[in-house]
């Protein structure tokens, strides 16, 4: 049970970093996660580790995280009632955790959780008519915020007046979450985040339905949101990164154990995480639906293309080789400037990639700052530079799809992305994905309109470094037969370099991309560029 200093948590203030603490203070919850797991399965352990734990997790400073200090100050309260994300899941863990030990945990423990739980957290809802920040937010914060709250009370409280103002405001939250969703159940913030929201979505309306007998997940709503993991799924356990997301999103047993029984989705079997949980709500869940209870029998994750209309996303997986593109706009939630991004996989491994979430340092979520951060910017992404411009923020800065037709081999897509950026005389550049599954061929077509000169540079990155040859560009995979080929004309004139950038990723370790940049002078006013990718060593 590592020590949450002062030191520690004033790095992010002194000097952005987030990961010292919030290291220390996760490492702490999944203390108190094992030991509230120990003594779920084992009804003889000892509890004085746990009730030690308890007892520490309600002497510290704040429950939330440094870089959410707004969700107090703008209300005037101090950081002991903060109600943040993890504010939110503490109360969760430790709420559940006294109903379920019960007369087997030291009555001052259990007594001082219940008075800490009302004070940091629940009072905030049921003795303060103003709203939360989280509550009028349409993605995955009014999920865990509501979903963890509501659980939190369901466990402590009795029913009452003081209940039944927490519940309804939870339940309010949970509705706000799905508005934030079109009629295809597309998570613009990526299927990590789809993770987290839509899982603690799923832990309050099963936790109200036992309670109420109301039933959340009867909302329109849930079905097709339920699926999207399977919709975008690339195969071999890969989705595409776009936005704050991850290559190789686990989703917990137990919600992937939920899903087909209650809303028939089912989550494709290499992404199921059995592995026990560090979060509290996942784990107890799977031990409550999948442990004892054997896995819903999948049907066969096919082959073919799926095409998100409302999120405008693309995505066509086979045996062998995978392709995904995205339109949108450029004020999505967990937003990247990224109007055009496309990725390429085979065999299990990118070989055009996204680099998904950066580290989260302090800047990274504020407007004004965020697209300084290299993951979040256009530059980190396959998609051109115009002008010596990047894509703009903004919701104004969207893209156009043209066209979307699914074919038995693949796919066509065609976004107009102009509106992404702020250049002068730029009238159109209208971007074409015309992918063949079995062929493994993708054909990039930009077709530019412009009133004037200006250079254009088209952008392909990757985590392996590209072979520039006299015939082509070659990519090729690691420990695999994975090969990516770009042909180049034989009278090419463009200039071709590559730029290696040092970075760190999400959880703030070394890695590494190779920006290939391809440049061009737009001299007519309409020209059309066209790239040829061939995917090779996949059958």
């Amino acid at each position: 049970m590592p020590e949450l200093s002062f030191s520690a948590y004033r790095r992010f203030e002194d000097d952005g970093d987030r990961l010292a603490y919030e290291d220390l203070y996760f490492r702490r919850r999944a203390h108190v996660t094992a030991l509230a797991a120990e003594a779920v399965i084992d009804q003889d352990a000892r509890l004085d580790a746990l009730a030690d734990a308890l007892w520490s997790v309600c002497d510290e400073y704040t429950w939330a995280l440094p870089a959410h200090e707004m969700h107090a100050t703008h209300f005037g309260r101090g950081m002991d009632q903060c109600l943040d994300l993890f504010a939110a899941l503490t109360a969760q863990l430790l709420a559940e955790t006294v109903r379920v030990c019960g007369d087997r945990l030291d009555a001052r423990v259990a007594a001082r959780v219940r008075a800490q739980v009302d004070h940091r957290v629940l009072s905030l809802l049921a003795d303060d008519d103003r709203p939360l920040l989280w509550e009028g937010w349409d993605h995955n914060w009014a999920a865990v915020c509501g979903g963890s709250t509501g659980l939190a009370a369901l466990a402590l409280w009795k029913p009452g007046p003081r209940l039944t103002r927490v519940i309804d405001r939870c339940r309010a939250a949970q509705l706000t979450y799905l508005g934030g969703f079109g009629e295809d159940g597309g998570c613009a913030e990526g299927v990590d985040y789809w993770v987290f929201g839509f899982a603690h979505f799923v832990y309050f309306a099963e936790g109200l339905r036992e309670f109420t007998g109301e039933d959340l997940l009867s909302h329109p709503t849930a079905r097709a949101v339920a699926g999207f993991p399977a919709a975008v799924h690339l195969g071999g356990g890969l989705f595409p990164a776009f936005s704050d997301a991850g290559e190789r999103t686990r989703v917990p047993a137990g919600l992937a154990h939920r899903l087909p029984r209650r809303l028939d989705a089912h989550v494709p079997s290499e992404a199921i995480d059995w592995d026990l949980s560090r979060d509290w709500a996942d784990l107890s869940r799977t031990l409550r639906w999948a442990a004892d209870d054997p896995e819903p029998v999948a049907p066969p994750h096919d082959v073919g293309a799926t095409c998100l209309p409302d999120l405008a996303w693309v995505v066509d997986r086979g045996p062998d080789a995978a392709f995904a593109a995205k339109g949108g706009h450029n004020a999505e939630p967990h937003n990247h400037n990224d109007l055009g991004q496309f990725v390429l996989a085979a065999r299990g491994e990118v070989l055009l990639a996204d680099l998904g979430a950066g580290e989260y340092r302090k800047g990274y979520f504020d407007d004004a700052t965020r697209y300084d951060f290299l993951h979040a910017a256009s530059r980190a992404h396959s998609v051109p530079r115009v002008d010596g411009r990047e894509q703009s923020a903004g919701r104004a800065h969207a893209a156009r799809v043209r066209a979307c037709q699914l074919a038995d081999d693949g796919l066509s897509f065609s976004v107009d992305i102009a509106g992404a950026y702020a250049v002068d005389g730029l009238k159109s550049l209208q971007r074409t994905f015309d992918w063949r599954r079995g062929a493994g061929e993708l054909l990039l077509v930009d077709e530019v309109e412009a009133d004037r000169s200006m250079p254009l540079d088209e952008v392909f990155v990757s985590r392996l470094r590209p072979e520039v040859r006299p015939d082509g560009i070659v990519w090729t995979g690691r420990g695999t037969q994975a090969r990516l080929r770009l042909r180049l004309p034989d009278d090419c004139t463009m200039h071709v370099e590559v730029e290696t950038v040092h970075t760190t990723d999400h959880d703030g370790k070394p890695d590494t991309a190779h920006l290939l940049r391809i440049r061009t002078e737009l001299t007519e006013r309409r020209t059309r560029l066209a790239f040829r990718f061939e995917v090779g060593g996949v059958g």
